[in-house]
């Protein structure tokens, strides 16, 4: 009984510092992990980090001077997702999670010739008034939004072709911990042309640790090197 006292206080406790925005979260143990990091992952990572640390996105939100900005880094993942889009060159980018378009304006100032980004969100773009995004971003082609829910089963099988040809894919949809498990589960169900690179957003706040953490796939933490509130990215196999 003590013991379940202390737990449910030290939860309640409020922040030792004072911060802008502070979210509960918790640590594990690493050494019971069902997934480890692969050679690949790592790899990956390091090159990414590396080309994240050179990178400049002053021309995506060139007005946006508050904390927030796409160049605060490590602190924000934007440039983890730019630095992400030059190592692995891919040819087909799937993002879960439009919002404002700050991780979509980030990903395809540094895409590949011939590439493309599908973003999906069940609100448009236009609706948002906040929304970074504008006419001219969609007019080469090669950024689309498609308004859809993909944790629908019967919505996300019409999108069967084009996942399946995706090689990274941005998850940054709801954080409640049901919605992303829906789309792993539907992820099991494509033949990827080729192992893709998921990312995923958020996995350090409370409603993200049981997802992450029952992830059996090879994954890496990168929080340190994303957005404070937990970046980790997954290599699909």
């Amino acid at each position: 009984m003590k013991k379940i006292k202390k737990g449910l206080i030290r939860k309640l406790m409020p922040s030792p510092v004072q911060v802008r925005h502070a979210e509960y979260s918790m640590l594990f143990s690493a050494d019971d992990d069902i997934s480890q990091p692969s050679k690949y992952l790592i790899s990956l990572a390091l090159k990414a980090i590396g080309y994240a640390q050179e990178l400049s996105l002053d021309e995506i939100s060139p007005i946006e001077k508050h904390r927030s900005s796409t160049n605060i880094w490590p602190g924000q993942h934007y440039k983890l997702l730019a630095g992400l889009v030059l190592a692995l060159k891919p040819k087909i980018v799937i993002e879960i999670g439009t919002c404002r378009g700050l991780s979509a304006l980030s990903m395809k100032k540094f895409l590949p010739q011939g590439s493309k980004i599908a973003t999906f969100d069940i609100v448009n773009w236009k609706s948002l008034p906040a929304t970074y995004l504008r006419e001219d971003d969609f007019k080469d082609g090669r950024l689309v939004q498609y308004i859809d829910d993909l944790s629908e089963p019967s919505v996300f099988s019409k999108y069967r072709q084009l996942l399946e040809k995706a090689n990274m894919i941005f998850i940054d949809a709801e954080k409640d911990g049901i919605m992303e498990q829906k789309f792993l589960d539907n992820f099991k169900s494509l033949s990827f042309k080729t192992k893709p690179v998921i990312i995923f957003d958020d996995i350090r706040l409370w409603n993200m640790l049981k997802i992450w953490r029952n992830i059996s796939l090879p994954k890496l933490d990168l929080t340190s090197f994303g957005s404070w509130t937990g970046t980790g990215i997954v290599e699909w196999k």
